[in-house]
């Protein structure tokens, strides 16, 4: 069953050794390495592509979806400038995760739906978007198998966000206007302020923030010094803070999510220094506790209650109505296009959805990633997606084991990674602000942040085994 497992994750894959043999590689990479050796601008490679990363994510809450655009197509530029005139030495040919394998099927999987969509040129456009995010994940990975640059790309997204939550929590103590009716009109929270800071929509703020709470967390434990502590605390609070007064429903959803996937991780990380009795019940404690404190928040907390219970107003809510009926015009869509779908994107679904909408209930997307994956790819793309999110997890899991083994800090920043991960899927259950550039950059700098940790299975067993005490 392990071995079964170990091939369905890729985790075995001899990557290494096919693309030294592959011709396909060999003949790309390294086409301009002659180049390389007497140009001063690829000498500083890494550190260029650090900074055009660093303004993607500094101008992200802040610049146009067409300057973000311009941006990513600066950074795909750059990463194939790099990919040229690599030198094929086995630490880049390591560099081919299997997370890399299945974001290129994933991307096959969106080329063939663009192919057979009955509206070709709209899914066209938006298999060119697909791409450039797609290609920020290869050059983000790239960039963050340095630790350093690593280290900055993080620390620049939490200051950032710092600066966006404290806008927001300015809004909600001096007021703010809706931008757009975001609480049904007869709920008694109908009046209430929900912040929206510099994005100008509180689910995408929530959306924005969740790295952000669960990096803050880690990073009290990654970050050395009391200064940078309590640094990470403020930011933890205030992030906190301001996700919670979006009152996005998603938004709280994923935080709860992240919040107890990552107390769990923690605690199976430090359970190796605990006592026996620690080891066995801190986890039911602290899960415990944390549950305590979310139920006693709906029980006492009138906002928080009735926004929690107006989750489950199935219809009698006017969100909830609204998506509901936008779900079932979705599911007619995959009905008649279940394999490959109608194609990538935004343009594509704006093109096809009013053939299908009820009266009087537009929208923009289908309000669920796996809803939107599957009426943009078919079953085809759901399953390529569902393998990658797999392989991904494994790959995290794997090598916070291995670095767990060796006490490192780097791990704190993996369990983040999973955390996220899962809380931004729980969000995008029931909402699709993961589309957004603003989120969706943040997607796959996570991904791409738990592929730079990758290491071949052969060589993470070697280095485990490296630890275990010898016998004399």
């Amino acid at each position: 069953m392990n071995l079964v497992w170990q091939r369905f994750t890729l985790s075995s894959l001899p990557l290494k050794e096919y693309l030294a043999t592959s011709y396909v590689h060999r003949s790309l990479v390294g086409l301009l390495s002659s180049w390389r050796q007497t140009s001063v601008l690829i000498q500083w490679g890494d550190a260029i592509a650090a900074a055009l990363l660093s303004l993607v994510y500094a101008l992200a809450p802040f610049a146009s979806s067409t300057l973000i655009g311009l941006l990513l197509g600066a950074c795909v530029a750059f990463w194939l400038l790099l990919t040229l005139s690599d030198e094929a030495t086995p630490a880049n040919v390591s560099s081919v995760t299997p997370i890399h394998l299945l974001v290129l099927l994933y991307w096959g999987v969106a080329a063939i739906a663009t192919a057979l969509s009955p509206v070709k040129k709209a899914a066209l456009n938006d298999l060119g978007t697909l791409t450039l995010y797609l290609l920020l994940f290869a050059l983000c990975a790239r960039i963050l198998r340095s630790p350093r640059l690593r280290s900055w790309i993080i620390i620049l997204y939490l200051h950032v966000s710092l600066i966006v939550s404290v806008y927001g929590l300015r809004q909600w103590f001096f007021g703010a206007t809706a931008l757009a009716t975001w609480v049904d009109p007869e709920s008694p929270l109908s009046k209430t302020t929900r912040v929206y800071s510099y994005l100008g929509n509180p689910n995408l703020l929530a959306g924005y923030l969740l790295p952000a709470v669960i990096f803050s967390l880690v990073a009290i434990f990654a970050w050395q010094g009391w200064i940078k502590k309590l640094l990470a605390l403020t930011m933890l609070i205030v992030n906190t803070a301001c996700l919670i007064l979006t009152f996005s429903r998603g938004g709280w959803i994923g935080l709860v999510v992240a919040i107890l996937a990552v107390m769990a991780l923690l605690v199976y990380w430090k359970s190796v220094e605990m006592p026996r009795f620690w080891r066995t019940w801190s986890l039911p404690i602290v899960l415990g506790g944390l549950i305590g404190i979310l139920v006693l928040a709906v029980l006492f907390v009138e906002p928080v209650r009735l926004r929690v219970f107006s989750i489950f107003a199935d219809r009698q809510d006017s969100s909830n109505n609204f998506r509901r009926n936008v779900w079932d015009a979705v599911f007619e869509m995959i009905r008649d296009r279940p394999v490959f779908g109608i194609g990538p994107g935004h343009n594509s679904f704006n093109k096809v959805y009013p053939l299908y909408q009820r009266p009087r209930y537009t929208a923009l997307s289908a309000y669920s990633i796996l809803f939107e994956v599957t009426v943009e790819t078919g079953f085809v793309g759901l399953a390529c997606f569902l393998w990658l999110i797999i392989v991904t997890f494994n790959t995290a899991f794997l090598q916070m084991r291995r670095l767990r083994q060796f006490r490192s800090v780097e791990g704190f920043w993996l369990i983040g990674a999973i955390a996220i991960l899962l809380g931004m899927l729980a969000h995008g259950t029931v909402d699709t602000v993961w589309y957004r550039p603003e989120v969706n950059t943040l997607w796959w700098l996570i991904v791409a942040l738990i592929a730079s940790y990758w290491t071949p299975l052969a060589q993470n067993q070697t280095n485990l085994s490296n630890l275990e005490p010898t016998v004399n």
